[in-house]
């Protein structure tokens, strides 16, 4: 050993200085590069061991190789050597600097433990409180933002009002106290922050944002009851996933967790065939909300109670048990478009040339991503075929009031811009846009999906880049069309909402599809094919033109119209009527309408027939 030491000393001092230096970075730098790699559960299992043990193998080699060159003061082969092991510490860091990002950009997705909610006691801008005042409140003591922050507020500001308690078992609460608001019945109500963006798409609220100002508010850091909602599923499996629309107002996911749900698309994925199906839910489908006890309202109302209640409605509605959900801040659609330069799609020509009072010149108008319109706010868009940039891409997806379909055309826009922008982020091509898109995405993007589950991804990825790459389909997506019908409802409130209603054989059309795509169905073989070169070949959309089972209906208008009408309704629909003769004493008496005709009825019409059992008819009788 003495003279193998005395060898060593007699060697080149640059050489000696490199041969202890070297390990012991090329050591350190490996750790945690294979720190990160051992991290990438499913990702190359084979490969990324057998690469892990090639470095343990070259330092080994290098050590010993090295050794022996030194001590016959060889050192070409030792600097050759020296010069790959600088190599590798140079991957070793790159690589496990990358690995790191990606990791961490990745766990940004999990929802938090707990977040931080906020309620605010809001009122009419020129609403001024005093002692005499109402405050609207829920009565559901779970509800964090109606309840107790709401006692928070009243016990930190000492306020003494009266309160007006609104039942949680409403369809929506909230609404109704914002109705009681407006119309003055309440002086002013305790609701969540985010108010505006939940309510400011209702027809009579537009301007929530002008007609309200915030009083007091109050927050909290509670648990986030979306991390209860788990999945075991794996990826590599057909599964369904839950995209929801958070149209926040900023850039990054709102630690609160109501948000506005005029965004629902449920989509399978098989990543045996790459197929998918995608089903946007119309915002105003008039449905059962899971969590207000069966109490039917527009869909969209679900989401102001959280994640939970709108996948429980959804479940309960297309008979898909949803294993994944991801919340999707259309904000961030700014930033992500902006990081792949641009998304190409067919921009759709408007059916109106006005939109919220704003003369768009036959173009696709709508506000820019602050919500702001006028001069220099604006957003237009030319029809046809184009690559749009971050703002002009999150006003299609969000415009709706240019065409005569209305959400049905937002729906589609928002499924064309999400398969543009899928197609784009295949097609990377350095390392600033694919750091760009990793910031917007983490920052815009909420999951039940744990970082490992999102890794066991990678072989479909790399399948989808490679078909990407070849310029081929990237997935088979399956297209869907939900049937629907206006339907104007009476709600309790004495007000009407601009529902709609739906065909029940179009939904089981478009629910068997997505069964066949997760595996639970078995697809059906086409055993007949006909076929005309003189007519045009439309591709299958599951749902559409089936227009036969409605499912909601509500009590028709007998204002104006005979008895005889009335019973015949009511043998029809199963009803106990009764008819009573008013005079003109009577608040019934309807003095619009002829004698022996009917003047009012009970319950008023457009009232759900679900609620309905029994009519009384009241007719005029003679003055």
């Amino acid at each position: 050993m003495k003279r193998v030491l005395k060898k060593i000393k007699k060697a080149n001092w640059f050489a000696r200085l490199i041969y202890f230096v070297l390990p012991i970075v090329y050591i350190i730098t490996y750790v945690l590069f294979a720190k990160s790699v051992i991290a990438l559960n499913g990702i190359e299992n084979i490969f990324r061991f057998v690469l892990l043990i090639f470095f343990v193998a070259f330092i080994l080699v290098y050590l010993y190789v090295g050794l022996i060159k030194l001590v016959k003061r060889k050192y070409v082969l030792f600097y050759i050597l020296s010069i790959i092991g600088v190599l590798f510490i140079v991957v070793f860091s790159l690589g496990s600097t990358v690995i790191n990002l990606v990791y961490d950009k990745l766990s940004m997705f999990n929802e938090k433990d707990k977040v931080t909610y906020t309620s605010y006691l809001v009122s009419l801008k020129d609403t001024e409180l005093t002692d005499e005042s109402i405050l609207g409140m829920i009565n559901d003591e779970k509800s964090i933002e109606g309840n107790i922050l709401a006692k928070d507020i009243i016990k930190k500001n000492k306020l003494k009002q009266e309160i007006k308690e609104f039942s949680a078992d409403s369809s929506d609460a909230y609404l109704e106290m914002l109705y009681a608001l407006y119309a003055k019945e309440v002086d002013a109500i305790f609701i969540s922050s985010n108010y505006v963006t939940l309510y400011s798409n209702e027809d009579d609220f537009e301007n929530i944002a002008l007609d309200t100002k915030v009083l007091y508010e109050a927050s909290g850091l509670f648990k986030n009851e979306d991390t209860n909602i788990v999945s075991n599923k794996s990826l590599t499996e057909p599964f369904s996933v839950l995209i929801l629309g958070v149209d926040s107002e900023v850039n990054g996911l709102n630690a609160n967790a109501a948000f506005n749900g005029d965004t629902l698309i449920l989509a399978t994925f098989n990543p045996k065939t790459l197929s998918a199906t995608l089903f946007s839910i119309p915002r105003d489908t008039f449905v059962p909300i899971a969590c207000r006890k069966g109490a039917k309202a527009k869909i969209n109302s679900s989401a102001a109670y959280g994640t939970q209640c709108v996948i429980d409605t959804i479940e309960n509605l297309t008979d898909i048990k949803i294993d994944y959900y991801a919340k999707i801040n259309f904000k961030g659609v700014v930033e992500l478009v902006e990081a792949v330069g641009g998304v190409t799609v067919e921009v759709q020509e408007p059916d109106y040339l006005v939109n919220h009072g704003h003369e768009c010149h036959g173009k696709v108008c709508e506000q820019n991503s602050n919500r702001l319109w006028g001069d220099g706010y604006t957003v237009f868009i030319d029809p046809g075929l184009q690559t749009l940039n971050g703002e002009q891409a999150l006003a299609y997806a969000r415009c709706r009031g240019l065409f005569i379909e209305s959400d049905i055309a937002r729906n589609r826009h928002q499924q064309e811009i999400i398969m543009a922008l899928a197609k784009k982020m295949m097609k990377l091509d350095s390392y600033n846009s694919f750091k760009k898109i990793l910031d917007a995405v983490s920052n815009n993007i909420a999951t039940n999906m744990s970082t490992n589950q999102i890794l066991s991804s990678y072989n479909i990825l790399k399948d989808m880049i490679g078909k990407a790459l070849k310029n081929e389909e990237i997935i088979n997506v399956q297209k869907t069309k939900l049937e629907i019908y206006s339907l104007p409802v009476y709600l309790p409130s004495g007000r009407y909402t601009s529902a709609l209603g739906y065909y029940e054989d179009s939904l089981k059309e478009i629910s068997k599809e997505m069964k066949i795509n997760l595996g639970i169905e078995k697809q059906e073989t086409v055993k007949t094919f006909s076929y005309s070169i003189n007519e045009e070949y439309e591709s299958y959309v599951a749902g559409a033109g089936k227009r036969s089972g409605t499912t909601n209906s509500v009590l028709t208008r007998f204002v104006n119209r005979s008895k005889a009408e009335a019973e015949s309704y009511c043998a029809d629909n199963n009803l106990d009527c009764s008819f009573v003769y008013v005079d003109s004493s009577s608040s019934y008496y309807n003095e619009e309408v002829d004698t022996d005709l009917i003047g009012s009825q009970n319950p008023h019409e457009g009232t759900i027939m679900d609620n309905v059992s029994s009519v009384t008819f009241y007719i005029n009788g003679a003055n």
